[in-house]
C-alpha cells in the first residue's frame, strides 16, 4: 500500500482542508473484517477506530476503553435516551452503540474515523449522516470457507459457530446496502482494494473545504490578489 494522505490538507502548500469521513466495514463473523481493519489501522495514522460501548461482559485479553467502552443495561438506555449515540442495536442479546460526541469532533479536525458495525448500524448511520459515510461490505469466498475460518478461529463452541453461521445467511443479504462489496479471498488484495476505496473517497470533491477559493487562486495566477 501506498502512504496515507495528510489528514488535514492535500499538501503543506496548499491551503485546503478535508473533512474526515466515517469508514464502515461490515461482514458476517469470520469473513476477515477485523484482520482488514487492523492492518488499516497499522497503516495509516490519518484514521482511528471508533470505540463503541457494550453491554457484553469483557473478554479474556479486552481493554476497557480500548476494545469496547463496557456499560451497564442502564447507562446504555440512559444514552440512548439522551440521543448519545450515533447508531445501536441488539447483537446476540447484548447491546451495541457508538458515542456521538468523539466520532464528530474526529470528523471535524480531518481525521476519518473507521467503524466495525453491522448492517443495522450501517443503516442508522446512514440516515444521519450520509454525507459523511463510506461503506463496505466483506464477503467470504465461499460459506464453505466461512465455516472453515469461524473454527480456525477457536474462539466458540460448534453450537456458537452454528449460531453464527445461520445469522451469516440474513446479514449477506444487506450487501446491496453498501457503497462498495470486497469478497475476501485473499486477505492482502483486500487490504489493498479497502485501502484504495479508503484513499479515493477522501478525495471527493464535497470533503475538501476551501477547495474553490484555492482554484480561483490559480485561475487569477501569480501575484494576483
Amino acid at each position: 500500500m501506498t502512504a496515507p494522505i495528510p489528514s488535514t490538507a492535500l499538501s503543506p502548500a496548499m491551503p485546503v482542508r478535508r473533512r474526515g469521513l466515517m469508514f464502515v466495514l461490515s461482514s458476517p463473523s469470520g469473513a476477515g473484517k477485523t484482520t482488514i481493519s487492523r492492518r488499516l489501522l497499522a497503516h495509516d495514522t490519518a484514521i482511528t477506530l471508533s470505540v463503541s460501548v457494550t453491554t457484553r461482559p469483557m473478554r479474556r485479553g479486552e481493554v476497557d476503553s480500548v476494545d469496547y467502552h463496557f456499560i451497564d443495561q442502564a447507562r446504555f438506555a440512559a444514552m440512548v435516551a439522551d440521543h448519545a449515540l450515533l447508531e445501536h442495536a441488539t447483537v446476540f442479546g447484548r447491546s451495541y452503540g457508538t458515542p456521538r460526541g468523539p466520532v464528530e469532533a474526529e470528523l471535524a479536525a480531518g481525521r476519518d474515523v473507521l467503524f466495525d458495525i453491522d448492517w443495522q448500524g450501517t443503516q442508522q448511520l446512514a440516515e444521519s449522516a450520509r454525507d459523511d459515510l463510506v461503506s463496505v461490505f466483506i464477503l467470504p469466498p465461499s460459506s464453505t470457507e466461512l465455516e472453515r475460518r469461524l473454527h480456525t478461529r477457536a474462539q466458540d463452541s460448534d453450537e456458537e459457530i452454528q449460531r453464527r453461521m445461520a445469522k451469516a445467511a440474513g446479514e449477506m443479504s444487506h450487501w446491496a446496502e453498501y457503497d462498495y462489496v470486497v469478497v475476501n479471498q485473499d486477505v492482502e488484495h483486500s487490504v489493498a482494494a479497502v485501502y484504495a476505496i479508503l484513499q479515493a473517497e477522501r478525495l471527493r470533491r464535497r470533503r475538501l473545504i476551501g477547495l474553490s477559493e484555492f482554484v480561483k487562486g490559480l485561475q487569477r495566477g501569480p501575484g494576483t490578489p
